[in-house]
């Protein structure tokens, strides 16, 4: 599921959770019976979902918006984790091994999210063993997805790390001409910088080399790419 395909954040929840990953091969039926547990909630930008150490009674999904997950030390530093947009899910695996949560959740941008509670996914799970296969195959599919995310975050040189960043970004524009894009980053460049592992002052370096190399215009938080894929072969 991603931004182009998303129905309105209005739409019934059962929309949503029959296209995210840990659901995707229940039935009709499997799908009603989670949405009787989920609640849609509003949330400001700013206001926090949760804090670490919390209790986690379920998982969520993004509909609109943004959300970060980080966390911070004791002298004040903030470790960005993940910026999710919509059709993200987080919480799923603290709520399987029954632990609180190891993380902070914060909207980034005024955001609307689904909350499934952990009662009725166990309940399912409980009377239906075949609905356990399929959430397990969900949840395989998303730690192959964070493994290929570990990769690029840590195996990568920064240039690397932020052009496949831009590169990925949901909702992206394309323009007349299809090859080239304009991207409205999902954060400030700080939190861009702490989920990509680099400092503001390396990110910023980055961009203004891009942007020295012809490869993308930066205006404030939005970004015009000329030839998209020229930026994705370009190797400093």
């Amino acid at each position: 599921m991603n931004g182009s395909t998303l129905p309105p954040a209005s739409a019934p929840v059962q929309h949503f959770l029959l296209n995210i990953p840990l659901l995707r091969d229940a039935t009709a039926d499997e799908v009603e019976r989670m949405a009787v547990g989920t609640r849609r909630l509003k949330v400001a930008k700013g206001e926090m979902l949760f804090h670490r150490g919390d209790p986690c009674d379920g998982f969520w999904v993004v509909l609109s918006g943004q959300i970060k997950l980080s966390v911070g030390s004791e002298q004040g530093m903030e470790k960005v984790i993940e910026i999710l947009g919509p059709g993200r899910t987080f919480g799923e695996a603290v709520m399987f091994m029954d632990m609180n949560y190891v993380v902070s959740s914060q909207a980034l941008a005024d955001s609307v999210v689904l909350h499934v509670l952990k009662s009725t996914v166990f309940s399912e799970l409980e009377h239906n063993p075949t609905f356990a296969r399929k959430m397990l195959s969900g949840l395989s599919r998303r730690l192959h997805g964070l493994i290929r995310d570990v990769e690029s975050y840590s195996m990568r040189s920064g240039t690397e790390r932020v052009i496949g960043f831009l590169t990925r970004i949901d909702g992206s524009e394309n323009d007349s001409d299809s090859n080239a894009s304009t991207i409205t980053l999902p954060a400030s460049k700080v939190t861009i910088a702490s989920r990509l592992n680099l400092t503001p002052e390396y990110f910023s370096r980055i961009l203004h080399d891009l942007a020295a190399a012809g490869l993308i215009e930066v205006s404030g938080k939005t970004i015009r790419v000329p030839d998209l894929q020229r930026l994705r072969d370009f190797r400093a």
